[in-house]
């Protein structure tokens, strides 16, 4: 029983189980996909109380991350992404959900795994703050020019990052008060974990027939996906150890580099754009968890190493 315990707790079994419970029980999705924006709303609102009220101050020390966070998350990424995927992506919805993702905030999980990762955590959580912030105006502005508008008004955009950035970020604070914060600080973990593995569920659920029926297309996604992820990963840890950067601070804007909001994405792309979209998101929250993983068994294998040197 307490194996199960630990098994339901986890959050790497829950995002994995999520999909393969879309796989199986996929016809489901449809009765709650309308209720999508709620559930990210509230899976934002839990994740954000890991941004603590002090990292907004002093001022002046939040310039430098927040603008790190911005060109990592929403220009170098957007860039390879957004290329790769014209390239290689030849379906219409499916290229605009890579657009979605390319144009997503950064996932709160950068905090948690800054700490696991020996990365800079207060550095992570004032670029995680910067680029949410600017995804209000960012990503209505990228996706309509990029995408022409396609019928997207700039305003319902616009109204969709206030629901689910600006009113979960100004409910946080006031759920990092000493009375809401005992009971939030012991619920949060699984409020997300589960809210994100619901979101993923929808995702996989809605486009479950395409996951069975077209294993070419899948392959191109998850192409697009592992050169976003790893490639991308690897290359800019190697170019900071070109350039004999901190290591501590290079690991921070590796994660800010790479690690986007699923859950924010799968909303958006289906919100947007129909549940085709939403393929590439939902392959997003595989290739975001694997490649923490690949991170964090390098570096449990790197330790172990020297320990046994």
């Amino acid at each position: 029983m307490q194996y199960i315990l630990n098994l339901v707790r986890n959050r790497n079994f829950v995002l994995v189980l999520a999909v393969v419970v879309g796989l199986v029980f996929g016809d489901f999705a449809g009765h709650i996909k309308a209720y999508t924006i709620y559930v990210l709303a509230i899976v934002m609102t839990f994740s954000m109380t890991n941004i603590r009220s002090s990292s907004f101050y002093p001022p002046k020390s939040l310039l430098k991350p927040m603008m790190t966070g911005i060109l990592l998350n929403y220009i170098v990424y957007a860039i390879v992404m957004i290329g790769l995927a014209y390239l290689i992506i030849d379906d219409k919805e499916l290229f605009y959900g890579f657009v979605v993702i390319a144009t997503t905030p950064p996932g709160v999980a950068i905090i948690p795994f800054s700490y696991i990762l020996k990365g800079d955590v207060e550095y992570s959580i004032k670029g995680v703050l910067g680029a949410f912030l600017c995804t209000v105006f960012i990503t209505p502005f990228a996706v309509g020019w990029i995408t022409g508008n396609n019928g997207i008004q700039s305003f319902d955009l616009f109204m969709l990052m206030v629901k689910t950035i600006v009113i979960p970020l100004l409910i946080s604070r006031v759920l990092l008060m000493p009375m809401p914060f005992k009971v939030v600080d012991k619920v949060r973990g699984k409020v997300v974990d589960w809210g994100f593995a619901l979101l993923i569920f929808i995702a996989v659920g809605l486009n479950r027939k395409v996951f069975f029926s077209e294993p070419a297309m899948l392959l191109k996604i998850g192409f697009v996906l592992f050169l976003t992820h790893f490639v991308l990963g690897l290359a800019y840890e190697k170019l900071c150890s070109l350039l004999r950067r901190n290591k501590v601070k290079a690991m921070s804007e590796n994660l800010l580099l790479t690690v986007k909001s699923s859950g924010f994405a799968v909303v958006t792309a289906i919100t947007l754009f129909g549940q085709k979209a939403a393929i590439p998101t939902a392959g997003l929250a595989i290739f975001v968890l694997l490649y923490l993983l690949f991170l964090s068994f390098r570096m449990e294998h790197k330790e172990k190493k020297r320990r046994d040197n």
